[in-house]
């Protein structure tokens, strides 16, 4: 069996809107070397570190605005509404935000947003 299966099955609706404090790994602790700009899509991970289910998550940020390695922000991600994401995506929900299988920032849910 692969290590990644791909799959694309959304749920009915529109995309998922969350306010989300986002903190970024430094570069001295394993995270990405370089400075982060929109549009930004990594890969959105709600289990432990071996769990390979992942959630597609644009993080919005102004055009122009870069973001360092180890800064931390308070964001608006979009999510595509995948099965089960919003059974997950409760206030203070805190999950992984990965580029491949590494790890690069953490997130918390601080407000859901209107639709």
């Amino acid at each position: 069996m692969s290590a990644f299966e791909f799959r694309d099955l959304m749920e009915p609706g529109p995309a998922i809107r969350v306010l989300a404090d986002l903190t970024f790994l430094s570069f001295r602790d394993g995270g990405e070397g370089v400075v982060i700009r929109a549009p930004y899509r990594p890969n959105h991970n709600f289990g432990d570190p071996d769990n390979r289910e992942f959630y597609i998550g644009q993080v919005e940020l102004p055009v122009g605005d870069l973001v360092e390695p180890g800064a931390s922000r308070e964001v608006v991600i979009t999510f595509l509404n995948g099965p089960g994401l919003r059974e997950l995506l409760k206030v203070g929900c805190s999950w992984r935000i990965q580029a491949g299988t590494k790890l690069v920032a953490s997130a918390r849910v601080v407000a859901l947003l209107e639709e």
